[in-house]
């Protein structure tokens, strides 16, 4: 190919939230701008909400696992978090995030999720939120929720 020659670049990639596709490139003194164009896919508005965690494993047939984390961000529909455990696709959690917000302004409130895991990489967990309802938080040296 000379610097005069066109060349033909079509490009396609995909990841989970963008199509990008790239059209023409032309090789020598010019070059083309590509086309850019972007398509959310999530159901839901993630929000970047980052708050204390506690979660368990819902499977009776193996030994139950919980830990600790933080939430990354949250959605109606899922919660990805942090985890000391990597955990496989498709393991039934339940999770409880310490609410920002307090009943009638004076009683702590937890969000109790259960779900499943839909995507994990080295200290994280996504969580397919099923099922949900918020709890009052038991008052500090109890230990439990009520």
């Amino acid at each position: 190919m000379t610097n005069k020659q066109d060349a033909l670049l079509l490009c396609k990639l995909k990841d989970r939230s963008y199509d990008i596709v790239s059209e023409t490139v032309t090789l020598g003194r010019r070059l083309e701008t590509p086309e850019v164009t972007t398509t959310e896919r999530r159901r839901s508005s993630r929000f970047p909400i980052e708050r204390e965690l506690r979660y368990k494993t819902l499977n009776q047939r193996t030994e139950i696992l919980a830990g600790n984390g933080k939430t990354l961000n949250i959605s109606s529909s899922g919660v990805l978090f942090t985890s000391d455990h990597d955990l496989p696709v498709g393991t039934r959690l339940e999770v409880s995030i310490s609410w920002p917000a307090q009943l009638n302004e004076k009683c702590l409130l937890n969000l109790v999720a259960r779900g499943r895991v839909t995507r994990h990489t080295t200290g994280q967990l996504a969580l397919q939120i099923q099922q949900y309802e918020f709890r009052t938080q038991s008052r500090p040296g109890t230990g439990k929720e009520k």
